[in-house]
């Protein structure tokens, strides 16, 4: 056999050119040359376990594995007699194609061949692996850019890799029986399983997933979860920390007090987030004044007072202070709104009452602030009235006529 310029010659195996004998030198000269071909199987091999190529190395192994087995079971016998292939027509060459893999087919994997099950193991953990590969380099993309501390991204690919591994040792085992119904059984049970036994650790991973992706909040974020509102001070893979707001004190001042949420409830709660879309929120402070009070007057003071004590705020948002009223019964109810730091919110409406107090002070008695109060006014009955007055100068008569008639003595009617 020669290589020349790519192309290999037969003659040194002394294979007729011409004749019943020319149909195996035709189908080796129809070849590539030996390094050609090493060539070409050192790329597919770069391919295939390149991860990311993903599935594609997949169907690539598989056809390289049928190459190999189609040139492996071609007739081939030195210096044997064969008839030169008469030229057949094209459906009866697609005929003898197909059943040509069927044959290959079925005594690889067929049911009985010993090969099946080294196939099939083979195949198996070059998918995982070449899976495991791709979705490893792009869940440690997303982690590392987008998780709140370092050491979160650093457990959860330890936890990755280690379910990984798992996964691949229990699979390729079963694929070493052979049976493709066997491996798919499996599969289906060793994930009912996980997501039974272990619902509440993969759905705590799967929110933090959800957290660091979607963010719905941030660390400092103030927040209610669950019912609890609280300023967002740690995530972690199994817990969100707040640190609790009211609670143990009255208003929306933080309490110190340290609160675990469990990251599986987060699919299950309303989570509300004081500024998930925007720095600021409207808050109010609700002023009560007395229907006579002078209107244009307070206004301007709960106006001007607003505006001073969130200067700063109206300056990045361009919305100032304004004002909503309502009848009560006993005064008029006037709502002062304006825009505040969620996590300053009781500070700053704090400093708007003070100096409001003092304000309204010196604006005193034309803006007075309203307090619900009721008065009783008792209106007597004149007709019981004269009858009491008449029974009481009748008594007077009668003392003073006793008093100018002293009785008699009375006998007595004890006997001696």
């Amino acid at each position: 056999m020669a290589y020349n310029g790519g192309t290999m010659y037969c003659d040194s195996m002394n294979l007729p050119t011409t004749g019943k004998d020319s149909t195996l030198r035709h189908f080796i000269e129809e070849r590539e040359d030996l390094p050609t071909l090493k060539r070409r199987i050192s790329q597919m091999k770069a391919f295939l376990y390149n991860p990311s190529t993903g599935v594609r190395s997949v169907l690539f192994f598989c056809i390289l594995s049928l190459s190999s087995i189609s040139l492996a079971q071609l007739p081939y016998q030195q210096g044997a007699e064969h008839k030169k292939a008469a030229p057949e027509p094209k459906a009866q060459s697609q005929q003898d194609s197909i059943g040509f893999f069927l044959h290959q087919w079925q005594h690889y994997m067929g049911s009985g061949s010993p090969y099946r099950p080294v196939i099939i193991t083979v195949v198996t953990l070059i998918v995982l692996l070449n899976l495991k590969a791709y979705l490893t380099k792009v869940m440690r993309k997303h982690v590392k850019e987008k998780a709140f501390r370092k050491e979160n991204a650093t457990h959860f690919m330890k936890v990755w890799n280690s379910v990984w591994k798992f996964v691949i040792a229990i699979l390729v085992i079963v694929a070493m029986s052979g049976s493709l119904r066997l491996l798919g059984l499996t599969a289906g049970f060793f994930g009912m399983m996980l997501g039974w036994s272990l619902q509440q650790p993969v759905t705590g991973l799967a929110a933090w997933l959800m957290i660091i992706l979607k963010k719905p909040f941030r660390i400092g974020d103030r927040v209610v979860i669950a019912g609890i509102t609280g300023d967002v001070t740690s995530i972690s893979l199994t817990h969100v920390v707040l640190n609790q707001v009211g609670g143990s004190v009255g208003g929306e001042e933080r309490s110190g007090r340290g609160i675990l949420i469990p990251n599986a409830i987060l699919f299950q709660n309303t989570i509300i987030n004081y500024t998930l879309d925007q720095k600021y929120m409207l808050d109010e402070v609700p002023v009560r004044l007395t229907f006579d009070s002078d209107w244009d007057e307070a206004k301007r003071i709960m106006i001007e007072v607003a505006t001073e004590v969130t200067k700063k705020i109206i300056a990045e948002t361009n919305q100032a202070p304004f004002i909503r009223a309502e009848f009560l019964d006993w005064g008029i109810l006037v709502r002062l709104r304006y825009n505040t730091i969620a996590v300053e919110r009781q500070e700053i409406s704090t400093r708007i009452v003070e100096i409001l107090l003092r304000e309204f002070a010196r604006a005193y008695p034309r803006v007075r602030f309203a307090i619900p109060s009721t008065h009783v006014r008792y209106r007597p009955d004149t007709a019981l009235l004269h009858e009491k007055i008449a029974a009481s100068n009748a008594k007077d008569e009668e003392a003073r006529g006793s008093s100018n008639h002293p009785p008699h003595a009375v006998p007595s009617d004890r006997t001696g």
